[in-house]
């Protein structure tokens, strides 16, 4: 009885393991982000509000190989232009893994408010 116990509590310790580090993979591993519109990070693209290509380009670097089993590791990530405040706007940014190849990064944005953008990128 008391050996039936200890293998329940075993079995119960590890699913909850398990769950936890799914929880933390989930919440790391995001790629959306949701960026504040202001003088550091604002420039215009065709005549609107869009975040600096700058700021795209590290925070999907950064993010794109948050943990060591989720995504490859890029460096070197570089967009050719600023992301434009309007939903549905797109752009791709290009990055070197660290096998040396090329990685495209397709990047669009969720929403946009007068203040901030919500924007997320695609992994490979």
């Amino acid at each position: 009885m008391q050996s039936t116990r200890f293998v329940i509590g075993v079995i119960g310790g590890a699913a909850a393991a398990v769950a936890l580090g799914a929880l933390g993979t989930h919440l790391l591993s995001g790629t959306q982000s949701t960026t504040e519109l202001d003088a550091h990070t604002t420039v215009s693209v065709d005549g609107h509000k869009a975040l600096s290509a700058d700021i795209v380009a590290g925070r999907a670097q950064s993010r794109y190989h948050p943990l060591p089993w989720v995504g490859d590791k890029v460096s070197g990530v570089t967009c050719p232009t600023g992301l434009k405040a309007v939903a549905g706007a797109t752009v791709t940014c290009t990055g070197r893994k660290s096998d040396g190849s090329t990685v495209r990064i397709p990047v669009h944005v969720v929403k946009a408010s007068a203040d901030s953008v919500t924007w997320k990128f695609d992994r490979s």
